[in-house]
């Protein structure tokens, strides 16, 4: 508070705010940059306001540095008489005790951008004479199958909730998430739903489907000038998108092209060190975005003689918390999840079944796999490996 009381009493001596009856206003026409985060000019704002004006004030976009106190209110001492901040100037007071009078990077929803965003701008410029953030990063809102998230609507729900509804492991849950969110910039409206969702999920196992075929596709080198060449393309593209605002949307697809791209130049044979560089490129590009960081991911190997590769992964089983909006997590949960050692155990029996000819019994073992969402793939060298 008296971060907050010494923040106005500066801009009160500067000329730029005036003490009305216990409130302080801050005076926005003597303000001359006053619009310019918002691109308004202050004279269409005054004839287009719709706030109830105040005979006190001297412009009628003038606003509250500090309001007098009403019977039964929240009050602190002031030179002005009892009574609390105004909405924007805490903020101000805040961020220049804990950053300094000028920092880099201020962010906040769309909403925000007026008329919070650029009072604070207002007070903070004025009261110190310099730049109070040096870049301004505004958020696009979250819908819910095409509605806005909010508490109202009894579409709200978390992250935390997320991990906790899904049948994924941990790790895949946030990289399925992380890819979802970077499909759309920032700046942009977000519509969350399952089927989103489920698309992010299909693209990132794409990606690792990839990997697994470039570690272990036979060696062959007729296409290793081809990948260098897309390899270039992608990274110029990559670099410009991530400059071009942070557009995490254009450098995703970027890394499908390159993906796509991969897998045919894969068919037409490349070799060992030509595909560790793909791989290790993916790698490269994705931890820009926190993505392919994973040395597992949904797949999990099976020997064929039925003894199991050992694998860290622990798969949770279908959430129990009931949260509003949850239709919108309803394919995380959709479907009760086998433990890995069920799973495991039934492909030890597909694999017998199979060394014994019994064919029949491996595709009923298949069918019912698949019934719970588990995905074999038979490779060629005998051995198998299943995800969900």
């Amino acid at each position: 508070m008296p971060e907050i009381i010494g923040l106005v009493n500066r801009l009160i001596q500067k000329g730029l705010a005036y003490p009305v009856a216990g409130d302080v206003y801050f005076q926005v026409e003597k303000y001359q940059a006053y619009g310019r985060l918002s691109k308004r000019k202050l004279e269409d704002l005054q004839a287009g306001a719709r706030v109830e004006v105040d005979e006190r004030k001297r412009h009628p976009m003038d606003f509250a540095l500090w309001k007098g106190s009403k019977p039964g209110e929240p009050s602190w001492e002031s030179p002005w008489g009892p009574g609390r901040p105004g909405w924007h100037i805490e903020c101000s007071a805040m961020s220049m005790k804990h950053l300094g009078e000028t920092f880099d990077i201020h962010g906040g929803g769309m909403d925000l951008i007026f008329p919070h965003h650029e009072n604070e701008i207002a007070q903070s410029c004025g009261a110190t004479g310099n730049e109070f953030a040096r870049y301004w990063v505004h958020n696009g809102f979250v819908q819910i199958n095409q509605e806005k998230m909010s508490k109202s609507l009894g579409n709200f729900f978390t992250i935390r909730e997320i991990f906790e509804k899904s049948k994924w492991p941990e790790a895949e849950t946030g990289e399925m998430l992380r890819y979802f969110l970077l499909g759309t910039h920032y700046r942009g409206p977000l519509d969350f739903s399952d089927q989103s969702l489920l698309e992010a999920k299909n693209a990132v196992n794409g990606f690792y489907d990839l990997f697994i075929r470039l570690k272990e596709s036979e060696e062959r080198t007729m296409a290793d000038k081809g990948l260098m060449e897309v390899i270039e393309r992608c990274r110029v593209a990559f670099r410009e998108a991530m400059n071009d605002d942070f557009n995490t949307s254009v450098a995703i697809a970027e890394l499908q092209r390159l993906k796509g791209d991969v897998n045919k130049l894969l068919g037409q044979g490349l070799s060992t060190e030509a595909r560790k560089i793909a791989r290790e490129e993916f790698r490269s590009l994705g931890n820009n975005l926190g993505l392919f960081q994973l040395e597992k991911w949904l797949f999990n190997e099976i020997l064929g003689t039925g003894t199991l590769e050992a694998h860290a992964a622990t798969v949770r089983g279908a959430g129990t918390v009931v949260t509003p909006g949850a239709d919108a997590l309803k394919f995380l949960g959709a479907a009760p999840s086998l433990l890995n050692e069920e799973i495991e155990g039934k492909l030890v029996e597909r694999n017998e079944a199979r060394k014994q000819k019994n064919f029949k019994k491996a595709d009923e073992i298949r069918q019912f796999l698949a019934s719970h969402g588990i995905v074999i793939e038979d490779k060629s060298d005998g051995t198998s490996r299943w995800k969900r």
